[in-house]
């Protein structure tokens, strides 16, 4: 145990090291960010400004896993269980003027969501097609030069997914029409493109339930809140479920960014409440998808299979030597885990004070609407060389757990690969010695 904490501490600085920022001042400057998953990409974007490839090397291959763009919420009682207790609070008179018109506010889009749950929207289809234009801009060599270039798409069988990888693949095929896409959605698909917990999973995640309720519990401070939406504080108390009420309306009013046409509802919350609303889903995904110590740092395997595919369909394409691209489309549960499990940048480190995790690890720099990663290969223009291979998340550039070459963000293939492959190696053997396979 010590030697772990002491790995959080070593890890941590050099994670604090990476922000210019703390977490409240970058939400307070860009409320949005609080959204974690909802978080709208292009409100975050880079300068792409990408480090040189070494002198003599050409990019050759292009593997990616991308979650689908922004969407309507997807729950069928997202919206109505907002809506319930104002509308019950509307029928006794107990709304102020203020709650009257976030309930009015409400009700008209929620209309709008009929039939659409979980639907992509407008805003996810344009985040799509501007990753897909940025990818043919930076990667030309790939996608726009190399004539009847191949691309192999795939997406799990979700909707939004199919139609962000469309809005990729609709861009890259205008940038270079000669170019061979191969589209695939299939069930059979789905056990490396979607989710995949185990029973050894499951039973992890349930150590860190507590810390997760804990810490949601100190950290939801609905009085003032209460104050604007309802006229009678006591029938309030008695009437709502208050701490509830205001988890549940903020995700609704967070996700307004998802849509061209939300209104615009986030000053019913306050700086600090804004953050709290943030710091509360930080502390729930790192409980859950991240490499928690409370949850043995193993929730990140439960992309175990994707990554796997990434190594071997990679070897594949190294080995052919062939200019070409792997697209995977799938959700923000796998794109999380997954660049914890790659150990990009500082995802991967290990807090053990959630009070402290906003200075050290921060979700809306891994998984907004539309994230994806992607890993550049490279090869020698003339003879033989070292296969080198660069991380991009979200398109920034990401250091990874191996030594760079003397290029910053350069890695070697076989280097990176062979860590990769011992690390799942050694959790698949402690699983099965375990006898949980």
């Amino acid at each position: 145990m010590m030697k772990r904490l002491l790995l959080a501490v070593g890890c941590g600085l050099l994670a604090i090291g990476s922000f210019a920022q703390t977490a409240r001042e970058e939400i307070k400057e860009n409320a949005w960010l609080a959204g974690s998953n909802y978080l709208d990409y292009d409100r975050q974007l880079p300068d792409f400004e990408y480090t040189k490839a070494p002198k003599g090397y050409v990019p050759f291959y292009f593997s990616h896993y991308g979650r689908h763009g922004s969407r309507w919420l997807i729950g069928k009682d997202d919206y109505e269980r907002v809506m319930r207790p104002l509308r019950k609070a509307r029928q006794q008179g107990k709304l102020t003027r203020e709650g009257q018109e976030a309930l009015r506010k409400i009700e008209i889009f929620n209309k709008t969501t009929d039939k659409r749950l979980g639907d992509l929207t407008t805003v996810g289809e344009r985040q799509h097609h501007g990753i897909g234009k940025r990818m043919a801009q930076h990667f030309p060599e790939i996608f726009v030069k190399q004539k009847g270039v191949q691309i192999d798409a795939r997406s799990t069988t979700v909707n939004r997914c199919i139609l962000s990888m469309v809005a990729e693949c609709e861009e890259l095929m205008a940038a270079n029409p000669t170019a061979r896409i191969h589209n695939d959605v299939s069930d059979a698909l789905q056990y490396y493109l979607n989710q995949n917990w185990s029973d050894h999973l499951k039973k992890a995640s349930l150590k860190g339930r507590d810390v997760r309720h804990q810490y949601s519990d100190a950290h939801t401070h609905p009085e003032r809140l209460m104050q604007v939406l309802f006229n009678d504080q006591q029938w309030a108390a008695d009437s709502i479920d208050q701490k509830r009420l205001m988890q549940q309306l903020f995700e609704v009013v967070i996700n307004m960014q998802s849509h061209d046409d939300g209104p615009d509802m986030l000053s019913l919350f306050n700086d600090d409440e804004i953050y709290d609303m943030w710091s509360i889903q930080n502390v729930g995904w790192y409980q859950n998808y991240g490499p928690s110590p409370y949850t043995d740092g193993i929730m990140p395997f439960s992309q175990f299979n994707l990554l796997t595919n990434i190594i071997e369909t990679a070897d594949t394409c190294v080995t052919l030597g062939k200019t070409q691209a792997t697209l995977r489309f799938g959700h923000e549960v796998c794109v999380m885990p997954l660049a914890c499990l790659m150990e990009l940048g500082t995802c991967g480190v290990q807090v053990s004070d959630m009070e402290q995790l906003d200075q050290q690890w921060r979700n809306y720099r891994i998984f907004p609407m539309g994230c994806n990663i992607q890993l550049i290969f490279y090869k020698p223009k003339k003879g033989n060389g070292d296969i080198l291979v660069k991380a991009l998340l979200n398109e920034r550039e990401m250091t990874l757990p191996v030594p760079a070459t003397t290029t910053p963000y350069y890695y070697k293939w076989n280097n990176l690969r062979a860590y990769w492959k011992k690390k799942l190696n050694d959790y698949k053997k402690s699983i099965e010695e375990n006898g949980n396979k």
